[in-house]
């Protein structure tokens, strides 16, 4: 974590200003405590990474795997401590380590995806911005890009091992965040460049568009979407069309730009190994308030 990223930050449950206790710091802050004093709540920041969830056993509860493996790479007493009680009360869960590793994996092998420079060719014809966030910004292959040239870049994941890479390549004006998309993670904070890549059938999209528009007052959102809400136990509860997404960012008071008003069919192609991949037609819509 970048220690300038404390300014950005607040408590997911309260609100308030966070108070930082690095324990281990070389470019980034690489171990070490973010502490709402209203709350009492501490957020663990390890390998660089902080995990901003309002509540941290929830979140390590379904990754016990994941915890693991971090508890032995840890250095700081403290946050050993922290992180073998939160084990300790963990439920009997199925494991989400694997799965997420493995589609870090897959992300990653297909960050050639001319997907990506279609939305990167797209993003450029857009004005530069002080503030730009990405939900679901997985192994960062969009955030990294945007750093290029933008003022400050953040990416929010719920994956671990996602971020883990995504931080393999520090920025100055970039940083991380394990946290959901509809927690005030920033606050109040406004930004004038929001991307939403392919995630709206991993997120309640209304609440997600309504979370996103009290994000940004003036400024762009980029939203990607393959549709595919057909995913069991996981799928949203009101899923949306290319018609209904279009009308709902206009009821927030986005307007859509022209090249995007009608739905469009960018390829979005990802190498699940070296014998199958998954083949998206993908929508892509730009709002302007």
């Amino acid at each position: 974590m970048l220690e300038s990223s404390l300014e950005f930050l607040r408590c997911v449950r309260c609100g308030s200003k966070l108070e930082l206790n690095a324990f281990k710091l070389d470019k980034e802050i690489e171990e070490g405590i973010l502490e709402c004093k209203k709350c009492n709540l501490e957020f663990p920041i390890i390998d660089k990474i902080p995990v901003l969830w309002d509540d941290f056993t929830a979140y390590i509860s379904p990754r016990k795997k994941l915890g693991s493996k971090l508890y032995q790479s840890l250095e700081n007493q403290h946050l050993k401590k922290f992180l073998k009680s939160s084990l300790s009360k963990n439920p009997h869960n199925e494991d989400r380590t694997e799965l997420e590793e493995r589609w870090s994996k897959i992300y990653e092998n297909s960050r050639n995806s001319k997907f990506y420079s279609l939305i990167k060719g797209s993003i450029d014809n857009l004005p530069k911005s002080d503030l730009v966030l990405e939900h679901g910004c997985s192994i960062g292959i969009m955030t990294s890009y945007l750093a290029d040239s933008n003022k400050m870049v953040f990416g929010v994941d719920r994956s671990f091992s996602a971020l883990q890479i995504a931080k393999k390549s520090y920025k100055n004006n970039l940083d991380y965040f394990i946290a959901d998309s509809l927690s005030s993670v920033f606050g109040k904070l406004q930004f004038s460049l929001i991307l939403a890549l392919n995630i709206l059938e991993l997120i309640e999209p209304m609440e997600l568009l309504k979370h996103m528009s009290k994000q940004i007052s003036s400024g762009y959102l980029v939203i990607s979407e393959p549709y595919d809400f057909d995913r069991g136990t996981n799928s949203v509860r009101k899923p949306l069309d290319e018609f209904t997404l279009r009308t709902t960012l206009n009821e927030f008071d986005f307007k859509i730009t022209a090249k995007t008003k009608k739905p469009s069919y960018l390829p979005w192609n990802l190498k699940l190994n070296p014998r199958a991949t998954l083949n998206y037609k993908v929508d892509f819509i730009i709002g302007k308030k």
